[in-house]
């Protein structure tokens, strides 16, 4: 069903003064011009806009030369598909002329591009309802197909049939779970039915491309949510996920199967972060157990254990990440924890000193802010098995507080922060320079580490001296 409403009188923010620059520089010049998409959907839902884009009926030629005229910036960002983007007081504004679309051969990029003069033809070509609609501050609200009755009910839901949507443009079908995870929606059934019956085509995206949709999704803080609820979407996106539904872990540790339990981790960091998690650490909960179907194996008893499961889900991490084009940086951080996440730790100084020393031996750099995200992934894990291991979150509040105290106290995590170096090796154990020099030092940092030594400069010159 198609509705249509224009209210001029309607309560909605002030569409930006930069924006508005574009839209009454093409109007002035007899042309048409709507703000669309995100921030219609978010000033509707009373939601703070970013980005604002502009569609309007002159081709992007004279759209290019009337913004010029009025004194405005402007960029030659997508011609192919009639987009301009104008900058205003140092921000953008995508400009796009009215478009349709004509099949998608490569389900990516459509085969042709059609330019019109019509709106409503342009809003039917858009993915879903509540992206679909056009505002003017003076004309009100163009929303030929229920996007604000669908952010009313909740919904997400495709424009026009949803199949031939999906079959467009693959990427669609996450987009579909993004929005759902970001504004906390449901999706509509049919657009359902549609978009898991699509999920295969996914393999033939460009795998950035996916990357940065997932990204997205873990960014929105509800993984769990996808995981749980658009599974076979997930699982299309990474195969690698596949195996962990229904996966029975045979273990008195835990009493849900392996997707099941990454949810709950998923949605554990989430808690223990207070929703603003790191994406490492997000990326690290969605794959810290990934590696544990190929690691499975029973003993006489038939309990399941999952021997080497964290280093070889690290390895499938990495090679997850480095598929989707994730960044280097954020997938060894991701790695590192995800290596460590079943190491014993306890909350005393020399095991938390040695966490902290691992962490940093794989993120140069990082190995403090990291041992709070793994103390952070260690008590969602722990809150995501059987009951009777729930008690361990505990200590690991015990554990975080030896870690901030280890922080504040400077303790050393590698040879080049020790406050001693080669010169006092040197001076004070009369050797020679050469690999012995480091050995010594290596020594000494071990020692700290272990909580044998204290980390003072002139403890460790003492301790130099006692060893000549």
């Amino acid at each position: 069903m198609q509705v249509e409403t224009t209210q001029p009188n309607r309560e909605m923010p002030e569409v930006p003064s930069y924006a508005m620059r574009v839209v009454d520089a093409l109007e002035a010049a007899g042309h048409e011009a709507w703000v669309v998409g995100g921030w219609v959907r978010d000033a509707l839902m009373g939601r703070p806009g970013h980005d604002v884009d502009v569609t309007c009926s002159s081709p992007w030629e004279e759209t290019e030369r009337v913004l010029r005229a009025a004194g405005i910036e402007v960029h030659q960002t997508g011609v192919a598909h009639g987009t301009v983007t104008a900058v205003v007081d140092g921000l953008p504004v995508e400009t796009t002329t009215y478009r349709v679309e004509g099949a998608y051969s490569d389900r990516r990029h459509p085969d042709e591009v059609r330019f019109v003069t019509d709106v409503r033809q342009d809003l039917a070509r858009r993915d879903f309802t509540v992206n679909a609609m056009a505002y003017h501050p003076r004309r009100g609200l163009l929303d030929p197909f229920g996007g604000e009755r669908d952010l009313g009910l909740g919904v997400i839901r495709a424009v026009g049939e949803p199949r031939r949507r999906f079959e467009e443009d693959a990427l669609r079908v996450l987009r579909a779970v993004r929005f759902a995870c970001r504004l906390g929606f449901s999706i509509e059934p049919a657009t359902q039915e549609a978009l898991v019956a699509c999920a295969g085509e996914l393999d033939a995206m460009a795998r950035e491309r996916v990357g940065a949709e997932l990204d997205g999704i873990l960014a929105s803080g509800r993984m769990a949510w996808a995981l749980r609820h658009e599974f076979a979407v997930m699982a299309a996106a990474v195969p690698e996920l596949a195996p962990m539904a229904g996966f029975d872990q045979r273990s008195p540790y835990h009493a849900y199967d392996v997707a099941e339990h990454t949810a709950r981790v998923c949605a554990g960091v989430e808690c223990a972060c207070g929703g603003r998690p790191s994406q490492a650490l997000r990326w690290a909960a969605l794959l810290h157990d990934v590696a544990k179907p190929a690691c499975f194996s029973l003993d006489a008893s038939g309990r399941g254990h999952f021997f080497g499961h964290p280093e070889e889900g690290a390895r499938v991490a990495g090679r997850v990440m480095g598929r989707l084009a994730l960044p280097k940086s954020m997938t060894r951080e991701a790695q590192a924890l995800i290596c460590l996440h079943d190491l014993p730790v306890r909350p005393v100084a020399a095991s938390c000193r040695r966490m902290m020393s691992l962490l940093e031996a794989a993120c140069p750099g990082r190995g403090r802010a990291l041992a709070f995200a793994l103390v952070d992934l260690k008590r969602a894990d722990a809150l995501a098995k059987a009951p009777a291991c729930r008690g361990y979150a505990v200590e690991l509040d015990a554990m975080a507080a030896r870690v901030r105290a280890e922080v504040a106290a400077g303790c050393p995590l590698t040879v080049r922060e020790l406050p001693v170096g080669g010169d006092d090796v040197i001076r004070e154990r009369g050797l020679e320079p050469g690999p012995g020099v480091g050995l010594v030092l290596d020594a000494l940092l071990a020692a700290v580490l272990a909580g044998e030594l204290g980390h003072g400069r002139e403890e460790l010159l003492a301790e130099l001296r006692m060893g000549e």
